[in-house]
C-alpha cells in the first residue's frame, strides 16, 4: 500500500540549480512526503502524518510555509507506552499553532516551545519523548528559519552541493537531545531537554533550492553523497517529480537499513565510539522534500 502526502496547489516558476533573488516576489515551498515505519517493509502512513514512531507536518500560512518532523523515542515501548503518541501529538499541536497564525516566522523555536508546553498542560495524560526539527520559509524576506533538537534535521542543496545543514545534538552516543513528559515522580530520572536548547539558524534561500527535512532514519543510513546522487535525478519542480525523488531516497535508506554488510553512517559513528558495529540501522524513516519556488496563490 502506497501512501503519499500532497501539499498545496502551487505552480513552480523556478529552475533547479538556483536563480538570483528578485525583490518583490514571494517565495513558497513545494513539498512531498514519503517514509517507512521500521515494522513494515513498504511505505505505510499511519493515521495522521506518521511513519511508525515518526511524525511530521506541512502547514501553510499567509506569511510562511512551515515543515516539521519528530522522532518518538522507542524505549518507551518497554514501559507500555506507544512512542508515536508523543511525536504525533507534538507535530499536530505545532501544525495547529501555525494554521491559527500563533507564531512568528523568524522564531521556529517559539513554535516548538508553545507546542511542547501545550502538551505539558494537556488534561489527557501523555507520556513519551521525541526529537524535533522545524523549518520555516518566510515568503516575503526569502529567509529560512530553522530549529533542531536532537538528531533529526535538514539539508539545503544548491547547485548539487550542501550549502546549509542542521547540527546534530547528542548527549552521548545514540542518545539525542529530546523533549519529554515523564510519569509523576520521575521527572528527574527521564532525560528531558528544554525546547530552547534547540540549535537555531537563519539564512537566505534562492529559487530552486532543495530542502530535505528528515528524521535520523534517513541520516543514519545514507551519507550526504548518496542523498546528493538521488537529488540529481530531480530535474523539474513538478510535484510528481519531487514525490518520486522523495520515494527514491526513502526506499534506498530503507533498503540500506536492513543490509548487514553495509557500513552505514550510524555504524561508522558507533565504531568512532569504540563499538564494533556493522550494517544499516533499521528505523522509522520520514522524508520531506521541498523546492523553493515563486509563490502562486
Amino acid at each position: 500500500m502506497l501512501s503519499v502526502l500532497s501539499y498545496g496547489r502551487l505552480v513552480a516558476r523556478a529552475v533547479l540549480g538556483g536563480l538570483s533573488q528578485t525583490d518583490g516576489r514571494d517565495y513558497s515551498l513545494i513539498t512531498a512526503s514519503y517514509g517507512f515505519g521500521k515494522d513494515f517493509r513498504k511505505g505505510i502512513l499511519k493515521k495522521g502524518m506518521c511513519y511508525g514512531d515518526d511524525a511530521c507536518f506541512i502547514a501553510r500560512h499567509r506569511s510562511a510555509d512551515v515543515l516539521g518532523v519528530a522522532d518518538g523515542v522507542g524505549g518507551w515501548r518497554d514501559y507500555g507506552v506507544d512512542p508515536s503518541q508523543f511525536s504525533a501529538t507534538l507535530m499536530r499541536t505545532c501544525e495547529r499553532l501555525v494554521k491559527e497564525g500563533r507564531f512568528t516566522p523568524t522564531n521556529p523555536v517559539g513554535i516548538l516551545t508553545s507546542g511542547y508546553y501545550e502538551l505539558l498542560q494537556n488534561k489527557v495524560p501523555l507520556l513519551g519523548s521525541s526529537t524535533a526539527c522545524i523549518v520555516v520559509l518566510d515568503r516575503r524576506s526569502h529567509r529560512l528559519h530553522t530549529c533542531n533538537l536532537g538528531d533529526s534535521g535538514f539539508l539545503v542543496v544548491r547547485g548539487g552541493e550542501v550549502v546549509h545543514r542542521s547540527d546534530e545534538q547528542q548527549h552521548y552516543f545514540n542518545t539525542p537531545f529530546q523533549l519529554s513528559i515523564a510519569p509523576p515522580g520521575a521527572e528527574g530520572v527521564v532525560l528531558s531537554d528544554s525546547p530552547e536548547a534547540a540549535d537555531s539558524s537563519s539564512f537566505d534561500v534562492q529559487l530552486g533550492d532543495i530542502i530535505l527535512t528528515a528524521t535520523d532514519g534517513l541520516f543514519d543510513n545514507m551519507p550526504d553523497y548518496m542523498i546528493l546522487q538521488e537529488l540529481k535525478k530531480l530535474k523539474t519542480t513538478n510535484y510528481d517529480s519531487i514525490l518520486q525523488t522523495a520515494q527514491s531516497i526513502a526506499k534506498q535508506a530503507h533498503d540500506l537499513a536492513y543490509d548487514p554488510n553495509y557500513m552505514s553512517p550510524f555504524a561508522q559513528f558507533a565504531c568512532d565510539n569504540g563499538l564494533n558495529v556493522r550494517g544499516g540501522k533499521p528505523d522509522d524513516i520520514t522524508v520531506l522534500l521541498s523546492i523553493v519556488a515563486e509563490y502562486t496563490d
